[in-house]
């Protein structure tokens, strides 16, 4: 169903399509986590994961997505000053990179989106710091997720705690409702003001990913018209959930720690 500002609130059996759909995106995840080390490329991380989600029922959400260009790969791998978007190539990965790997699923008709970054071999204490508050500025905005309250405090938790660490988030990039779109109504930018923007209510699906960047907020977009790097070329992160809006709180659709060989445990 619609709801104003022509947000898309799920039903319950919608919300349970976009788990199992997380399920699969999970899968592909860990899966390509476990591929990551020096030498390995990311065009072959891809490969792998588009097998996965294809062999699962599920359909790469982001190969073919609208842009400059269709978008050519089933994942956006960034590495190291990039910060979203970038296409994968036969760019060999090396000891002390750090990687973002974004991944979509789509599932009759209903679309899951989770990313995580990662060290190659060995990686600077700098870098993993950076990983650490990163993923838990994630936590802090999907904490934010409860019924009654509004997009901006999610913004502004993650801002908080990332400028609070001394990092800066990008204002050009945002999490987004997703469904059976890949990018609906809202927005969920990374700063914000709490208080303010529209009232979550059950049934509203985010993708919530926090961008963290080293140095400056700027951000450019490389000449093949997709990948995003910081402007002064410092390191950057990115972690995402897809998170579902319910009458007992926010209910994380892509946990990457409870899928193990394509089984959620317990």
């Amino acid at each position: 169903m619609v709801w104003q500002r022509n947000i898309v609130v799920k039903t319950d059996e919608e919300i349970e399509i976009m788990r199992e759909a997380g399920q699969i995106n999970v899968l592909a995840l860990n899966t390509i986590r476990s591929m990551i080390r020096p030498g390995v490329t990311t065009a072959e991380l891809d490969e792998a994961a588009e097998g996965i989600i294809r062999d699962h029922g599920g359909v790469p959400t982001f190969k073919g997505y609208p842009g400059p260009y269709p978008f050519p790969a089933t994942l956006t791998i960034s590495v190291n000053e990039a910060l979203v978007h970038g296409i994968p190539s036969g760019y060999e990965l090396r000891s002390g990179d750090i990687v973002s790997v974004d991944c979509g699923t789509t599932y009759h008709g209903l679309i899951a989106d989770s990313a995580f970054t990662v060290g190659v071999g060995e990686i600077s204490r700098d870098a993993q710091q950076l990983l650490d508050i990163t993923e838990k500025a994630l936590y802090i905005g999907i904490e934010q997720m409860h019924a009654g309250k509004r997009i901006g405090d999610i913004s502004a938790a993650i801002q908080q705690f990332a400028e609070g660490h001394g990092y800066n988030v990008p204002r050009e990039y945002s999490g987004h409702g997703v469904g059976r779109q890949m990018h609906e109504a809202p927005q969920v930018p990374n700063y914000g003001r709490a208080g303010r923007g529209l009232v979550l209510r059950p049934g509203i699906t985010l993708a919530i990913e926090p961008m963290l960047l080293v140095g400056t907020f700027r951000t450019r977009v490389l000449p093949d018209q997709w990948t995003v790097v910081s402007a002064d070329g410092s390191l950057t992160a990115h972690f995402e959930h897809t998170v579902a809006v319910t009458k007992n709180g926010p209910l994380i659709l892509t946990p990457l720690e409870e899928v193990v060989d394509g089984r959620k445990k317990g």
